[in-house]
C-alpha cells in the first residue's frame, strides 16, 4: 500500500475547492472527523482480506478511512455525480483499490459486483437507510455472502435494530435482523460530528450474519410481510388484526400485541399464516 491516500488534502478543503455542498434531497450529512471515520473503518471485520462496499461516500471521508485502514478493495456507490471531482482524486491515490459506481444503491445488484463475499460499510443517507437494510437482510437470507454490515443510522433506528421483545423500540427491524444475524450498537456519534448538523444523534451498528439462524429461516419475505401487518397496528391485539385464527395452536391467546411476540414466533406465524 502506498502513502498517497494519506497525502490527500483535508476533506473540507477538497469540498471547498470543488464547490461541493451537502444536498438535502439525498439526505446527505457529511462526516469530517478523522477519528470517527477511522474508528468506523477499523470496526469492519477482516478488512484487509474482505472487499468492502460503501454506500453514499459523498466527499469520501469514510472511503479514505477504509483505504487507510488497509481495505483490500472498496467499491463505493454514489448517487450524487457532483462528488466525482473529489472521488476521482481519491481513486487516483488509492493504488487501484477503489472504484466508484454512480447509481442509486437501491437499484444496484450487489451480487453482480464480482465478489464471492464482501462487507458493507456506510454512513447511510437518512432517507433510505431502513429500505437498504431490509433489502440486504433479504439477500443474506437467500444466501448472499455478506460477511458483515457496519452501518451508521439515526440513534432511534439503531435502537430499533438491536431491541428485544417488550422494549420501547422493538419492531420489524429487530425481528428481521435477529432472525438471521447478531447485531449490536458499537458506539454513538454526536450530531456535532456532521456537516450540516442533523437534529438527531446517530450510532454505528454492526450486524454479523449467523449461519445457524439463517438455515432455520425458509422465507424472510413472508416474515417481513407479517411484521409490517402486525407492527403497523401495534397497539391492537393480534386477533383484531388477523381474525379467524386458532391462536391456541401457537401457544397464544390472541390478546397479545406485536411487541410481545418473539422473533421466533413471528417466523412461525409467517410460515402458517402468510
Amino acid at each position: 500500500m502506498t502513502d498517497m491516500i494519506f497525502d490527500l488534502p483535508p476533506v473540507s478543503s477538497m469540498m471547498r475547492d470543488c464547490g461541493l455542498e451537502p444536498k438535502k434531497q439525498f439526505g446527505q450529512n457529511f462526516l469530517f472527523d478523522l477519528n470517527l471515520t477511522g474508528r468506523i473503518a477499523r470496526s469492519v471485520p477482516d478488512i484487509e482480506n474482505t472487499p468492502v462496499v460503501e454506500v453514499g461516500p459523498g466527499p469520501a471521508g469514510l472511503t479514505r478511512a477504509l483505504l487507510m485502514a488497509g481495505a483490500k478493495r472498496v467499491v463505493a456507490i454514489e448517487k450524487d455525480k457532483t462528488t466525482q471531482p473529489i472521488l476521482s482524486q481519491v481513486i487516483n491515490a488509492s493504488d487501484g483499490r477503489l472504484s466508484v459506481i454512480y447509481d442509486d444503491a437501491l437499484r444496484v445488484n450487489f451480487s453482480e459486483l464480482g465478489f464471492d463475499e464482501y462487507a458493507i460499510c456506510a454512513n447511510l443517507p437518512y432517507n433510505v437507510g431502513t429500505e437498504l437494510l431490509i433489502g440486504w437482510l433479504q439477500k443474506i437470507a437467500m444466501g448472499e455472502q455478506i460477511k458483515s454490515l457496519t452501518l451508521m443510522f439515526q440513534k432511534e433506528v439503531a435502537l430499533r435494530i438491536t431491541s428485544r421483545p417488550g422494549d420501547e423500540h422493538y419492531g420489524r427491524l429487530a425481528v428481521l435482523t435477529s432472525l438471521i444475524a447478531d447485531a449490536k450498537i458499537l458506539f454513538d456519534v454526536p450530531n456535532t460530528a456532521f456537516v450540516p448538523r442533523p437534529k438527531v444523534q446517530s450510532a454505528v451498528v454492526q450486524i454479523i450474519p449467523n449461519m445457524s439462524k439463517i438455515s432455520a429461516i425458509s422465507d424472510l419475505s413472508k416474515i417481513e410481510k407479517i411484521t409490517a401487518k402486525l407492527f403497523g397496528q401495534r397497539r391492537k391485539m393480534i386477533r383484531s388484526i388477523i381474525p379467524n385464527v386458532d391462536w391456541e395452536k401457537f401457544g397464544l391467546t390472541g390478546t397479545e400485541r406485536a411487541e410481545n411476540l418473539s422473533p421466533e414466533m413471528f417466523a412461525v406465524l409467517a410460515q402458517n399464516l402468510i
